[in-house]
């Protein structure tokens, strides 16, 4: 089967909540469904414009308010923040599915961590799990005390802050809240609600949710894709499953076009050319997306359907940047068609654009720099600026990868 590059971009962006225009509610049961419909929001700590999950969710729906998510993770507890392949906000119904990573994360962990990081954090594990179970909820700062802190990044943690981060990222511990943006931790049984706390998943269980919730939300993937969206079973086992689908019918082989290169083979429902041919055509709006969007998480795959080179440049010296410290991919319709520098200035009330780079073949019309200003002054009011101000020379000619 041969699933034209147009009909997988279609198929990849409404899995994504891409494909629609940005309309809709935004808060409570609908602003969570949203979450789950696409599977996950990675959270980071850069706010250039704002925060990656709240403009993961801003560019879905556009009546989104940053206000309206604390309740669902830190009241409701319909949402709970964990680990994918960063930090996450997920649906607390997958939290009985992730109780395999704590356990790999243990013995995985426990090999590097040991290697990275100061002595003395293990020692650490019960006093902490004890403070808390007392007294309540802590911070990092609250829990390292008194102890000498490193002058680097996250590979120079006093010992306590390791032992929290070890004992949150093997389940004995859950993110009741954030404070601002620092984490506050508690007992992973005061945070998850009790009826999924309970819940047992089997191992034969946890591979058909792993793979079908993988599939439903790209679409067609790859062994190594479907793997690797939850990484929540081993390779092994989704080449097993991959395989006794096909034998019942259940999943067909395709390859799928690229946009500037040969068709891959990746697996499908049997009827997905008529799932994506029955989809409307993308939206013409045009739309800022973040770059830890999750339709653009997998970098290689961006590419592949979209002719799309992207890497974020936070890392990079400045002086070797090809576009700028945090650009953020720019969406029309079915194609990315730029990559735009903007930050806001939020005292000052302005967002300000320092540069907008068209990709390849895309001319930046009347109309096209119509759709751009109006989504732009969309943003700034999002971001709390009142105005837009473009820079000199912000319109910039195709940069080349």
């Amino acid at each position: 089967m041969y699933l034209p590059n147009p009909l997988a971009r279609r198929l990849f962006l409404a899995r994504h909540g891409l494909a629609t225009a940005p309309t809709g509610p935004a808060k409570g049961e609908d602003l969570a469904a949203l979450i789950g419909r696409i599977g996950f929001v990675q959270v980071d700590s850069i706010n250039t414009v704002e925060r990656a999950h709240h403009m993961i969710l801003f560019s879905r729906a556009q009546s989104y308010k940053p206000a309206a998510l604390k309740p669902l993770l830190e009241r409701d507890r319909l949402l709970w923040e964990h680990w994918t392949h960063d930090a996450s906000i997920l649906p607390v119904a997958v939290f009985p599915y992730w109780r395999h990573r704590f356990a790999r994360d243990a013995l995985r962990l426990h090999d590097n961590w040991r290697k990275w990081f100061r002595e003395g954090y293990e020692a650490q594990f019960d006093t902490i799990l004890q403070r808390i179970a007392d007294t309540g909820p802590l911070t990092s700062s609250e829990v390292g005390e008194g102890e000498a802190r490193g002058k680097g990044g996250w590979w120079d943690w006093h010992p306590s802050k390791t032992a929290l981060e070890w004992l949150w990222r093997t389940g004995k511990l859950a993110i009741t809240r954030r404070d601002g943006f620092q984490k506050v931790y508690d007992l992973t049984e005061r945070v998850i609600p009790a009826p999924v706390l309970q819940q047992e998943i089997s191992f034969e269980d946890k591979v058909e949710w792993a793979c079908n919730t993988a599939l439903d939300r790209l679409g067609f993937a790859s062994l190594a894709e479907l793997q690797a969206y939850w990484n929540a079973v081993p390779k092994a086992a989704v080449a097993a499953w991959c395989k006794a689908a096909v034998a019942r019918g259940e999943l067909a082989e395709v390859m799928v076009e690229g946009a500037n290169a040969a068709p891959c083979p990746a697996f499908a429902r049997p009827d997905v050319l008529h799932q994506a041919a029955t989809i409307p055509e993308a939206t013409p709006r045009l739309r800022v997306l973040s770059p830890f969007d999750p339709a653009l998480r997998d970098r290689a795959r961006a590419e592949h359907l979209f002719g799309f080179y992207y890497r974020i440049e936070v890392f990079v010296p400045e002086a070797k940047r090809r576009w700028g410290y945090y650009v953020f991919p720019v969406l029309e319709g079915d194609r990315l068609v730029g990559r735009l520098d903007a930050k806001a200035f939020k005292q000052e009330g302005a967002l300000r654009v320092k540069a907008f780079w068209p990709e390849a073949g895309v001319k930046m019309t009347k109309l096209r720099l119509g759709k751009l200003d109006g989504e732009l002054h969309r943003l700034a009011r999002f971001a709390g600026c009142d105005r837009v101000e473009y820079l000199p020379g912000w319109q910039r000619e195709f940069l080349a990868p």
